[in-house]
């Protein structure tokens, strides 16, 4: 993902300075051995990708130079479908000896597209798509994702899948064991200083992530591609929907329910019930996997506050702008009220 940001900006520069077409072409290569590094050629115990599970893992290098893979069904598991860009097919055209550098590189290195998205195969519009997962690992790895009892909580992503509550991942060393379970909340263990959440709780980073994931696979499959979503619902959506649904689970964390009550805010009945508290929604740090209630530092403005362009995402683009738009609809800044009242909200008030 960093090479591709990192190509994307070499991309947006290109255009005011010849001299970054070297980068271009660099960050392209440094994507293709780092995706095969990833998922090489056939099986080997020291992959990330475990064909059988459909789904990622860290893995462990032993001393003996050995690798085996810790299958904790994690955020881990989710990342490597955020590794995608889309280019679009006028970018193809432009520059056309970058183009042709890239296919002899390819040409030259075809084991290097084997377990990938095939970058050589257009996609919605002429788009081309580099991407570590092809169709079948992402929805291999959606089907798991998208399931409420694993990684699909009511208020967003959890960040270990569900399933470890009752099938806690153990890993025995010398003599040791050492067991991750599914923890909604707070951390129980003393790991890492006490201060490890990132075994159930709900990140807006990583769920922001992801929806840009989906989106961007979005604009190159288009309609064509469709999953059930929840899992199991029979409920079948286009990967645009399923954004829009995850953007909403995000957001409903801070909106009043049928109750009156602010899932952010939990069993707090001091900003659930006062007057006077009740409408000061605080931005925490995290929240709980099963009931979205805040966690941690109350102030993270710098990262929850995403749900903020989240909600005014919903609003501003649909299913056709993103297909549609050469100009990636979540990069737009925002619109001035004062230019674009909105429901009888104007600037000063």
């Amino acid at each position: 993902m960093f090479s591709q940001n990192m190509l994307e900006l070499a991309l947006g520069l290109l255009e005011h300075d010849e001299t970054y077409e070297g980068f271009v072409l660099k960050f392209v290569e440094h994507f293709f051995w780092i995706a095969a590094a990833v998922d090489p050629i056939g099986e080997h115990p020291d992959e990330m990708w475990d064909e059988e599970d459909g789904f990622f893992y860290d893995v462990l290098r032993l001393p003996d130079g050995t690798g085996t893979r810790l299958k904790v069904r994690s955020l881990v598991g989710l990342l490597p479908i955020c590794a995608t860009t889309v280019i679009e097919a006028d970018v193809i055209d432009r520059y056309p000896q970058i183009a042709g550098q890239v296919l002899t590189f390819l040409d030259r290195n075809q084991d290097l597209l084997a377990n990938i998205a095939d970058p050589l195969v257009p996609g919605v519009r002429g788009r081309r798509i580099l991407s570590l997962v092809n169709e079948d690992k992402l929805r291999r790895i959606l089907a798991r994702m998208l399931d409420e009892d694993r990684f699909l909580g009511p208020h967003g992503i959890r960040s270990i899948s569900r399933w470890h509550l009752d099938h806690p991942y153990t890993f025995e060393v010398h003599g040791a064991e050492h067991r991750v379970q599914y923890e909604p909340a707070e951390s129980t263990s003393g790991m890492f200083g006490g201060n490890s959440n990132w075994r159930g709780p709900v990140w807006f980073p990583i769920n922001l992530l992801l929806i840009r994931a989906l989106i961007q696979h979005y604009r190159y499959y288009g309609n064509d591609l469709t999953v059930e979503c929840p899992t199991g619902s029979g409920t079948m959506m286009t990967l645009f929907e399923v954004a829009q649904e995850l953007s909403r689970r995000l957001a409903g964390t801070f909106l009043r329910g049928a109750d009156g009550r602010r899932p952010v805010y939990g069993g707090t009945r001091l900003f659930q019930e006062d007057p006077h508290w009740r409408d000061l929604v605080l931005f925490y740090e995290y929240f709980h996997g099963d009931n979205g209630a805040g966690l941690g530092a109350s102030h993270q403005t710098g990262w929850t506050g995403l749900v903020a362009r989240l909600i005014q995402s919903l609003g501003q683009f649909d299913a056709d702008t993103v297909l549609e738009d050469r100009r990636w609809p979540m990069a737009r800044p925002y619109r001035r009220l004062a230019d674009a009242p909105i429901a009888g909200v104007r600037a000063g008030r």
